[in-house]
């Protein structure tokens, strides 16, 4: 850091285009000095407090924890943990209502105080500059300091502008935002006034940690004097430089700041970064130099409590998770007065959906307006196309074009039109005559451009996804096409060298008998098949066996699948009725496969017994071979019988009522159920290794078979 500097007064400042000069209203909150209030009964820690993931909770209901424990982790760089701001025990971690613009739910951890207010050691660390700025950084980080200037950045990440690449992004200036510039809000001037030290100490970390910029400043608007007189006196003798400059809304934008102090505009798409610029609100400055120098976590903050429906308006020093309702009624709220309550300040607040949702880490003011002090807006009218919301704008944008393309829905002109530039600081619409609510159209379609780029991120994750498993698909594809052809090759090789042998048998008059085998299969189909059977020298008895099983596992399978189809519904039979078709087609084969073995077999045993009283006679053969027929006739016809029976049933079932529809569709449950539990009783008396599948399908048929019982049972009663 450089050496302490005497320096001049004034410093140049620079003015911003746009800006506007609401009242103030600031003086009502800075009458008293800065308050504490009781400790409520029951506190409510939101996981999601800052910008990025939330954090993941790592207590449980009924445990027991002390102020300053965390109770929820950071997941991810971009996130930050929570810490109990009170001794208690967790009684409930569930949906609550959050403190957000659309009245959400979300998931918070519930902290019963006990009242003693018990906290954890801290460790103290009274010399930083022995560590590494990374090792500050994760103490920061640890501390679940997030920007308490309302945008609520993790402040770590802020800190490591050049994300651990060196030579990227080297700061030069770090500024100190003490503009507060938003009417009623006076909860950093108050801290500054009180905090004084800790808030240029927290400058002086905050430089070491980023390399000793070469500019270290805090800005403050002209009408903080007591704040301003305070930061100078603490600032004296350090490099800690403290910049005045004129009052208007709204200068406290980050951007807005940067142009005031250095005259540099940040680029549209770009951060403050790469122009070598940080800049930290001085409450964050404060939690940082408090977590570093005296190990405390961010548990507490100064917010503001204003408006004509209390009774005390003043700034309380006030525990995180403390419900709004608590607060309130400390400062005496009398809710048949206020016209609304509202979070942040009246520029860029929200109307709060009720009085339970909790103070977190970014509440730095609450507004209970009377109905004379704060009025409803006025009912829009058309645009007279003014123009003075675009003299208004800080950001140099176009506002009425914007109010167009978002009405419009023009979402990639609006995008184009800069859009995401907006600061929602809301000079437009305060200076709007027509009373349309520009703010809130921006803010509507900044969500749905949101939305439409996480549903694009998901569709290009799918769309990849689809086209890795086809590539594999393809791959495995192809893997086995060239085990077919090496397969191939093999089996050619193999017929090569088989030929070469027999022609060279032939040449030595050594012919194997089984060639006239061979050429007699030429002729004769059922020689052929003994020829092959012969040459593959297979095990009769396990062929057989092999064969069988087809037929049994076809027919097994054809059986299931016409009993589904009798009793499926409609809109189910097309589908069932084509696997129904197949299922026949392949036990039709599967017994043709069977029948032809069995021919096979019987002739072999005609054509090589030497013993002529032995053979079977043809008639037997015939018998023996023709066993399988019936069952062949049988079941050509079997898919379409199935699907008679299933319109026949289907028809008797048209003019039932609903009553015997599901009183007959209650009897197949049932008997199908009585089947199904016959056949994993088999299994498990056999122990069979399909037990597990009998066990699961039986279960699926008794959870139907219940839900068809009480459709009956509610149809019964309703009758």
């Amino acid at each position: 850091m450089t050496q302490p500097t005497s320096k001049p007064m004034l410093i140049k400042t620079y003015n911003i285009p746009g800006g506007i000069h609401p009242p103030e209203n600031k003086v009502q909150s800075m009458q008293l000095p800065l308050g504490e209030i009781a400790i409520p009964n029951e506190l409510v820690f939101p996981l999601n407090q800052h910008i990025g993931t939330p954090a993941d909770p790592i207590v449980n209901v009924g445990d027991t924890v002390l102020a300053g424990e965390k109770i929820a982790e950071a997941v991810g760089g971009l996130s930050v943990p929570v810490h109990a701001s009170t001794s208690g025990t967790i009684s409930a971690i569930e949906d609550r209502v959050l403190p957000h613009t659309a009245g959400i739910t979300g998931p918070c951890i519930v902290l019963t105080s006990d009242g003693q207010h018990k906290t954890i050691a801290y460790t103290e660390v009274k010399d930083y500059h022995s560590l590494q700025p990374s090792q500050l950084i994760e103490k920061i980080r640890d501390a679940g300091i997030a920007g308490l200037g309302g945008a609520g950045f993790p402040t770590a990440i802020k800190l490591n502008p050049s994300g651990g690449i060196e030579g990227q992004n080297t700061i030069n200036t770090l500024i100190l935002n003490g503009t507060e510039c938003e009417p009623y809000i006076t909860a950093d001037d108050r801290l500054m006034q009180d905090y004084a030290d800790d808030v240029v100490a927290g400058a002086e970390l905050l430089a070491f940690i980023l390399g000793s910029p070469q500019r270290v400043v805090i800005g403050i608007e002209d009408n903080k004097p007591n704040a301003i007189k305070a930061i100078q006196t603490a600032a004296q003798g350090s490099s800690v430089e403290v910049s005045v400059f004129p009052t208007k809304y709204p200068s406290g934008g980050e951007k807005q700041l940067i142009q005031i102090l250095t005259g540099q505009e940040v680029a549209s798409g770009t951060i403050p970064a790469s122009l070598g610029i940080v800049v930290q609100n001085v409450g964050t400055a404060m939690a940082a130099y408090r977590a570093v120098r005296y190990g405390e976590p961010l548990t507490w903050r100064i917010t503001t409590c204003v408006g004509e429906a209390l009774h005390t308006q003043r700034n309380i020093k006030v525990l995180l998770g403390t419900p709004v309702q608590h607060m309130l009624s400390e400062n005496g709220f009398n809710a048949t007065q206020a016209s609304r309550l509202i979070m942040g300040g009246p520029m860029m607040g929200f109307a709060l959906p009720n009085t339970d949702v909790p103070i977190v880490k970014t509440t730095n003011c609450i507004i209970a307006p009377s109905q004379s002090e704060m009025p409803e807006p006025p009912p829009a009218q058309a645009c007279i196309r003014c123009g003075l919301c675009a003299e208004a704008c800080p950001a140099s944008l176009l506002p009425q074009q914007l109010y167009w393309y978002a009405k419009a829905e023009e979402y990639e002109r609006l995008q184009n039109h800069n859009l995401f530039d907006c600061i929602e600081c809301g000079a437009c619409s305060y200076v709007c005559p027509s009373a349309i609510p520009l703010v809130q159209y921006y803010r509507a379609a900044k969500g749905v451009i949101r939305y439409q780029e996480q549903e694009k991120i998901k569709s290009d994750h799918a769309r990849q996804r689809f086209e890795f498993r086809k590539l594999r698909i393809e791959r495995a594809e192809q893997e086995k096409e060239e085990k077919r052809q090496a397969r191939k090759q093999a089996a050619e090789k193999a017929k090569r060298l088989a030929a070469e042998k027999k022609a060279a048998a032939a040449a030595s008059g050594e012919a194997d008998a089984s060639k006239n085998t061979a050429q007699d299969a030429g002729a004769d189909p059922v020689a052929a098949a003994i020829a092959k059977m012969q040459a593959k020298a297979q095990d009769p008895a396990a062929e057989k066996a092999k064969l069988e099983r087809a037929v049994s596992s076809a027919q097994s399978r054809f059986e299931k699948l016409e009993s589904r189809f009798i009793d499926a519904e409609e809109d189910q039979r097309e589908k069932l009725e084509a696997q129904l078709k197949q299922a026949e087609v392949r036990l039709k084969d599967a017994k043709k496969n069977l029948s032809h073995f069995l021919e096979a077999q019987i002739l072999e045993t005609q054509i090589e017994s030497t013993k002529p009283e032995k053979p079977k006679s043809p008639e037997k053969a015939d018998s023996e071979t023709n066993k399988l027929k019936p069952a062949d006739e049988k079941s050509l016809d079997a898919a379409a019988a199935a699907i008679e029976r299933a319109k026949a049933k289907s028809e008797a079932m048209a003019s039932m009522s609903q009553e015997d529809k599901l009183k007959t569709q209650l009897a197949s449950l049932e008997a199908r159920v009585q089947k199904a539990r016959e056949k994993l009783q088999k299994a498990e008396a056999e122990g069979s290794e399909h037990i597990s599948a009998f066990r699961t399908g039986l279960e699926k048929m008794e959870t139907k078979l219940a839900t068809t019982q009480k459709e009956l049972e509610t149809l019964k009663e309703s009758n």
